[in-house]
């Protein structure tokens, strides 16, 4: 839709559903990323809480790079930093390596799940969904389409970049699911409440370098997610009330977009800083809420793909809607059955 219209998605929602159900969906998307935010500046916190720095330290700093690294460089700079740093996510394959699991259990786990309906279990799949296909990021993926001003002859180009992208991520996920299987799940400490336990119960099975490795590991996805989640929530609400955005304009030329981007940093940065704040459960509890929110994106997209006047002979395929119609399916299913164990289970 990027390359095609050249216009983001939440300018799409302006134009084809009005400011109406645009204020209300920028509203709803706004609330849900200052928790994904949050998460991030908390992976940092517990990341860095590993080698014994302080969240009082680590988050002030990593706030301040994240914001300098943006608001200081144009969009190349910017794009080319977060692809040098996306390289230190390969330390996740050799912890997961380190860890000697049993690789034909993990496979024919992967292959064939074992499902329960158990609140905790089926908050993990919603949570591991909302993760990996998070809604903020389809906003942020078309807006830096049309940014980079991509257009339809580089259209099969920008396509496999962007499923290489999703391949990628993907198999860093499975082998971040097998080191934590192969180590957390085999010792004596399941029930942790922040990553310093996750460390402790890798190191007997995997080492100290692998611990070691899990933790910058953590650190890399953390910083590169605070810098890129508080810029696709800015693009996404600044595209759908119509003030000016990105990277490539100067602070006089958007401030609304910088001022907005500051403030988001500041309150996810600010909120973690909270004393005996649970770190983990923030985390998680935001993945939880992409994941219930998913299917709301995913129809906005669908009824804006298949439109002809938009697409024209670009609109999608019967077989693509049939994946993302599925995806919202599943994630609406799920949601329900979450809702139904966890009021069922607290009625017992």
């Amino acid at each position: 839709m990027g390359a095609v219209t050249g216009k983001g998605l939440s300018d799409l929602i302006r134009e084809e559903f009005g400011l109406r159900m645009t204020f209300f969906t920028m509203f709803v998307l706004g609330v849900a990323d200052l928790g994904n935010i949050a998460a991030e500046f908390a992976g940092l916190a517990s990341g860095l809480g590993m080698f014994g720095v302080s969240k009082y330290v680590a988050v002030p700093l990593g706030a301040a790079l994240v914001w300098l690294a943006v608001v200081r460089g144009s969009y190349k700079h910017v794009e080319r930093v977060l692809l040098a740093l996306s390289l230190i996510y390969f330390t996740y394959p050799v912890s997961a390596f380190l860890a000697h699991p049993d690789w034909k259990q993990a496979l024919t786990d992967t292959l064939i799940p074992q499902l329960r309906l158990e609140p905790g279990y089926i908050a993990i799949i919603v949570g591991l969904i909302g993760t990996t296909i998070t809604p903020w990021m389809q906003f942020y993926l078309q807006a830096s389409v049309v940014e980079k001003g991509i257009s339809k002859k580089n259209l099969n180009l920008c396509r496999v970049d962007v499923i290489l992208g999703c391949i990628v991520t993907d198999v860093i996920a499975f082998f971040i699911v097998v080191a934590c299987a192969a180590t957390i799940f085999r010792s004596s400490h399941r029930q942790i409440s922040d990553v310093a336990e996750a460390a402790k119960a890798l190191a007997p099975f995997a080492g100290q370098f692998a611990t070691l490795l899990f933790g910058v590991g953590l650190i890399n996805a953390s910083l590169m997610s605070a810098a890129i989640l508080p810029l696709a929530t800015t693009y996404n609400i600044c595209e759908g009330l119509g003030f000016e955005s990105g990277i490539d304009r100067r602070f006089r030329e958007a401030p609304v977009f910088y001022g907005l981007y500051t403030v988001l940093i500041l309150f996810g940065a600010g909120f973690v800083l909270i004393p005996r704040l649970p770190l983990l459960q923030v985390i998680l509890i935001s993945q939880i809420a992409n994941g219930i929110l998913l299917p709301f994106v995913l129809t906005f997209m669908l009824l804006l793909v298949n439109r002809p006047r938009l697409m024209g002979e670009y609109r999608n395929r019967p077989w693509a809607n049939l994946v993302a119609g599925g995806t919202s399916v599943i994630m609406i299913v799920l949601t329900i059955a979450l809702l139904w164990t966890s009021v069922s289970g607290s009625l017992r």
